[in-house]
């Protein structure tokens, strides 16, 4: 059939090895320090790819190809996930076309963007952290606060972590993500006890790890639901 797939200019790779880390289907490879389509059952024409090469060598073309196969994908993805990992743990895009928008009448749609969301399972590099606004969110912010989605995750990119129930300092992370991605802004949801102090500690931190003058602000939410500060 003729569809839409991606092409792989070797001659511009400089072997990064960046979008093979971004296809979440497994479909490019690295081959004698070049990326590679490996099979074109595996690319779904999507490009999540496209945006994590840095050198513009990839691109989409319009050939004929074998149809995308979803079943192929998740049984290679089967046999390439390391024992003991958790499957759902996989880096991915939830809403290609952008937010959701809600249909007069209907539920409120999620405003989630991509998964995982816990800070200590993201991954450092990703194609839907480029150019993106970043929400770093206490986990309780979301239950105390309703219109959480609309009013915080809409257009974001959100990340949700305890320091105090994870027992980490997440700053050395989130600082790799912020020098390592092209991030706009930052926000940062916490609620009012003290605990949540180190949440917003480490993002000062790691604000600072970076190098770069990124826009931020902290919004401070209370137990019963109220914003205290912005």
């Amino acid at each position: 059939m003729i569809r839409k797939i991606i092409q792989i200019d070797e001659n511009k790779c400089n072997g990064c090895g960046l979008c093979a880390k971004a296809c979440h289907e497994g479909a490019i490879g690295m081959v004698a320090g070049k990326a590679r389509l490996l099979r074109d059952d595996y690319c779904d024409g999507l490009g999540d790819c496209l945006p994590a090469c840095p050198t513009g060598a990839i691109s989409f073309v319009e050939r004929e190809a074998a149809p995308y196969d979803q079943q192929a994908v998740q049984q290679n993805k089967a046999k390439q996930q390391p024992s003991g990992s958790c499957p759902g743990s996989a880096a991915r895009l939830l809403h290609p076309a952008g937010p959701q928008v809600q249909p007069t009448g209907a539920p409120c749609p999620s405003q989630l963007n991509q998964w995982p969301v816990q800070i200590k399972l993201a991954p450092i590099q990703a194609p839907y952290f480029q150019g993106a606004r970043l929400l770093i969110a206490a986990d309780c912010s979301a239950y105390a606060y309703g219109n959480f989605h609309q009013e915080f995750m809409q257009g974001h990119i959100t990340l949700v972590g305890c320091p105090k129930l994870d027992g980490v300092d997440y700053a050395e992370k989130l600082a790799a993500i912020l020098e390592q991605n092209d991030i706009k802004s930052v926000t940062l949801t916490r609620m009012e006890v003290p605990c949540c102090g180190g949440l917003e500690q480490a993002v000062v931190r790691a604000l600072q790890q970076s190098g770069k003058f990124i826009p931020w602000q902290v919004v401070t939410l209370s137990t019963d639901g109220r914003i205290l500060d912005r």
